[in-house]
């Protein structure tokens, strides 16, 4: 790896070269191919950026083996989240075609009205996150569903989107059982319970303003569009004709969700929901079955070929019914391909400003003359963000700042508690904002939104970071580590 005196001889600038190419690539993406930019032109941005950083970091002295080995190591760390977006494409087909997602369809609409239902899908996600401790199972499994029912109403995918994440990210903050609950409060020092006590201070008044604004916006019809009421009603008839609609269907998802509740990781749980689904299919949905693989196989062969599609490929039924045929169609693993396309990209250029020495120099410059707490927490959120949008993993933005700015804290006589909030507060909800970062990628191809679509509309992920700067502008709740409050 690159030796002190190499690094610190680089200018910022240099630093910021392959950065600034790609903030260039990415907005001549979004104006040139618009919602396509996602389709490649992103991912070619990402690598050509990796290039030039990569050009830069070999000139200065940096071995290809070192950024061959960082890039390895990158992507390996994102194997895990590459397994949970495939087995959540293959769930979406295996539940579309059990019809556990029309059933969730069909009930939200007979429940749910327009005014509520932005205030109703965060707290419904709040609920199951905390108790689950992940957002991305939240957002992979009932936030589908609920993206359904909100384009059923007629709301715009942007606000429905971003209730169901702030809602799954408020969870994921404050639940025991959230790795990067448990990350933060590690890598600052503190224990686990003393960080979420803290963590409340400015959680809860952020979740409370994001539901004030889904309560407005929905009784105010900010978020409606001018979709027909009458295409949303005849939704359960045109369902009716394919399915067998009834509360049984919700033993997979139920099943799925209390075992990540019982703390079972993730992709074990995910794929015995994939196969509950298939077994729901073939038990409830003959019809479907031979629907999607053709009337002229046997049932057996038929149960068979439908899995295997709905897992892997398509899942796909034509009703004659507008909203309908938009709402029962699933891409399978293959669905994913595209979101694991650009998480590896994005992890590659991560890796290769790490391994050259830039993502070092430019958070040095991050944290040059802090002199007060406000200052402090004021650049730990800038630099959580910064590798946010630099690294591309939230993991990177907890661990790394929350290194960097461990003694400077103790230098102000502050507990590790008010680090790891701060860590929190801004490395793990504006994750989910970057269009680039993994968590941002991983939702938008679940929940089919494009993040700059949700981004502006996800209310607790953008106010998080400003609570946290607020209370330590008015030196609210502050704990010194003589245990005197502030």
């Amino acid at each position: 790896m690159n030796t002190p005196t190499t690094t610190n001889r680089m200018s910022l600038l240099v630093a910021l070269i392959p950065v600034i190419a790609l903030i260039v690539m990415l907005a001549a993406d979004v104006v040139w191919f618009g919602e396509d930019s996602s389709y490649g032109p992103n991912q070619m941005a990402l690598l050509i950026a990796a290039l030039i950083a990569g050009g830069i970091g070999m000139a200065r002295g940096t071995k290809w083996k070192e950024i061959r080995d960082a890039i390895a190591s990158s992507i390996g760390q994102a194997t895990e989240a590459i397994l949970i977006l495939l087995l959540i494409g293959a769930l979406a087909g295996t539940w579309l075609m059990a019809g556990i997602i029309p059933a969730f369809i069909h009930y939200g609409l007979l429940i749910l009205q327009p005014g509520i239902f932005l205030f109703a899908a965060c707290v419904v996600c709040a609920v199951l996150s905390l108790a689950t401790g992940s957002s991305w199972g939240t957002v992979g499994t009932v936030g589908i569903a609920l993206v359904g029912i909100g384009t059923a109403l007629g709301l715009e995918e942007g606000w429905i989107a971003g209730a169901i994440i702030s809602g799954a990210y408020f969870g994921d903050k404050l639940s025991p059982l959230s790795d990067t609950t448990n990350l933060a409060p590690a890598v600052a020092g503190t224990d686990l319970i003393t960080h979420i006590k803290y963590m409340t201070i400015t959680t809860v008044p952020s979740i409370a303003i994001a539901l004030i604004v889904f309560l407005i916006v929905g009784f105010g019809g900010g978020a409606t569009t001018t979709v027909n009421a009458g295409i949303a009603e005849g939704f359960g008839e045109a369902v009716g004709r394919i399915f067998n609609i009834h509360p049984g269907l919700f033993i997979a998802p139920v099943t799925v969700l209390v075992l990540i509740a019982k703390k079972m990781p993730a992709v074990p749980a995910l794929f015995i929901g994939v196969l509950l689904g298939a077994l729901t299919a073939v038990i409830f949905q003959p019809e479907a079955i031979k629907m999607l693989a053709g009337e002229e196989l046997g049932f057996g062969a038929a149960a068979y070929v439908a899995s295997m599609k709905a897992m892997a490929v398509e899942t796909s039924y034509t009703t004659n019914h507008v909203l309908a045929d938009k709402l029962l169609s699933a891409g399978g693993m293959n669905g994913m391909m595209n979101t694991i396309w650009l998480i590896i990209c994005a992890m590659t250029f991560g890796a290769v400003l790490q391994a050259a020495g830039m993502l070092k120099r430019i958070t040095d410059g991050l944290i040059a003359g802090v002199n007060n707490v406000f200052g402090l927490v004021g650049r730990t959120v800038g630099t959580c963000i910064a590798f946010n949008i630099l690294a591309s993993d939230q993991y990177i933005a907890i661990v790394v700042p929350g290194k960097m700015f461990n003694e400077a804290y103790k230098a102000q006589n502050l507990a590790p508690e008010n680090l790891s909030r701060t860590l929190e507060d801004a490395g793990t909800v504006t994750s989910v904002l970057i269009p680039w970062n993994t968590c941002g990628v991983a939702q938008s191809g679940m929940l089919g939104v494009a993040t700059l679509a949700y981004a502006p509309y996800c209310i607790f992920n953008w106010v998080s970071p400003l609570m946290s700067l607020l209370v330590a502008g008015l030196g609210y709740k502050l704990k010194y580590r003589d245990d005197a409050e502030g």
